[in-house]
């Protein structure tokens, strides 16, 4: 009988420690396979006292023998993809044997980051927050059925085909007053592309399809978060792919009913980079403490992330949305030392009280808050504090799952596993 992918994936407004989750239960998988996003994503690994932040490549590669495939559903900087494999390879791991690239996958040329800067400087004040890699022009081509694949690396017009887009993108920048990328940077992506034109490009559709008949455990890794997707999270702002499970069918060809477990990583609080709605915000002090404590500092971008309580509503709203079967929760040790923890359970819209995620929330809408004792400081081991396990029995009253995994610091030793549902 053939198996079934599971899916790990935000739930919240990205940075909730994806990374961390999958490097701790990549051991029970042999395929980890991201499937949307860029090099706008930065997934955070610590273990043995070093740091890794991966942007593209799956966070599955610092464990030996698990297949890492980047899906159709990815977009692809060859010059930013060869510089995670030589940060990589001067860490001493080498991930090419078990690295698989789709040939699927959309390529972000130079003049999409050109696109990507002209864009968000003609917004003004109303910009979205674009990490500028690009992403957002990138998948326009793909939806608008110009883009480059990285299959067409293979072909012989490959040329013809990148100078076409090359020269529509120059014409776009014309008319945001820009200019076109210079010859050294062009050269600088040819000579990138050409390199990963030689690593293992797959049909990741037909390899996942066997992987699954042959009984092999694959992991879906998502990137950003739910509250980030581009149809269901806080539009406009938001990211330009679907970041929900939906996506994970679509940025991998795995059918929807092979599709297992699906875990939503969240943190303790809420944090959001850029800009958007964000109803729990704190713009004070204690906003500060937590960005401090929690070094809420973007690994893509180095921006501050913006910090507020943890908002139940929307937590639920990703349960809903995903069919979240499990919950990760991260950074519990950032509200260590704290009297009081507050967690949003509702919101008055518009002088109405609803417990749902509403269409809206730019404004009129104001957070109506529970309070809850703090639990002290943690020492990254069981037992866990009781205040602590109130605080979770709360939100999985609230959103209806359990909250399988702990984390209690940056490091994978520092995660505590509960009632076993990660471990399957």
């Amino acid at each position: 009988m053939a198996a079934r992918m599971d899916v790990l994936l935000g739930a919240q407004w990205g940075d909730e420690g994806k990374g961390k989750v999958v490097d701790v239960i990549a051991p029970q998988y042999e395929v980890i396979a991201r499937f949307q996003g860029g090099p706008n994503a930065g997934h955070t690994l610590i273990f043995e006292g070093h740091k890794h932040v991966l942007h593209t490549i799956p966070s599955g590669v610092f464990r030996e023998g698990t297949i890492n495939l980047v899906g159709n559903g990815v977009v692809i900087d060859p010059i930013i993809f060869l510089k995670e494999l030589k940060a990589l390879d001067d860490a001493g791991v080498d991930v090419r044997p078990t690295l698989l690239v789709s040939r699927r996958a959309h390529l972000i040329l130079p003049t999409h980051r050109a696109l990507d800067a002209a864009s968000e400087a003609e917004k003004g004040k109303a910009k979205i927050g674009s990490t500028l890699k690009g992403i957002g022009p990138t998948y326009m081509d793909k939806t608008g059925r110009n883009g480059l694949r990285v299959g067409d690396l293979e072909r012989h017009d490959l040329m013809d085909r990148y100078t076409v887009l090359k020269r529509k993108h120059e014409r776009l920048l014309a008319m945001y007053g820009q200019p076109g990328v210079d010859a050294q940077a062009e050269a600088e992506w040819l000579d990138a592309a050409r390199t990963l034109r030689e690593l293992q490009l797959v049909d990741s559709e037909h390899y996942l399809d066997q992987a699954l008949r042959q009984g092999k455990r694959v992991l879906a890794e998502g990137a950003q978060g739910t509250l980030l997707d581009i149809d269901f999270g806080t539009y406009p702002f938001v990211t330009s792919s679907n970041t929900i499970c939906a996506g994970a069918s679509t940025g991998l060809g795995v059918a929807p009913n092979r599709i297992g477990a699906v875990t939503g990583i969240f943190k303790a609080y809420c944090t959001r980079v850029g800009s958007g709605p964000f109803p729990t915000e704190l713009e004070d002090d204690m906003g500060e403490q937590i960005r401090k404590a929690g070094h809420e500092f973007g690994s893509t971008t180095g921006r501050a992330r913006r910090c507020g309580w943890l908002d139940l509503p929307a937590l639920h709203y990703a349960v809903m949305i995903n069919g979240i079967t499990e919950l990760a929760m991260m950074k519990a040790d950032v509200l260590n030392g704290l009297d009081t923890v507050r967690i949003c359970t509702g919101y008055k819209v518009n002088g109405t009280y609803t417990e749902r995620m509403p269409y809206d929330i730019t404004t009129g809408v104001e957070p109506m808050y529970e309070d809850m004792p703090g639990w002290g400081e943690l020492h990254h081991e069981a037992p866990l504090p009781a205040a602590l396990e109130r605080y979770m029995a709360r939100i999985e009253q609230a959103v209806g799952v359990p909250i399988t995994l702990v984390s209690l610091g940056p490091d994978r030793a520092q995660t505590v596993l509960r009632k076993g549902a990660l471990v399957h």
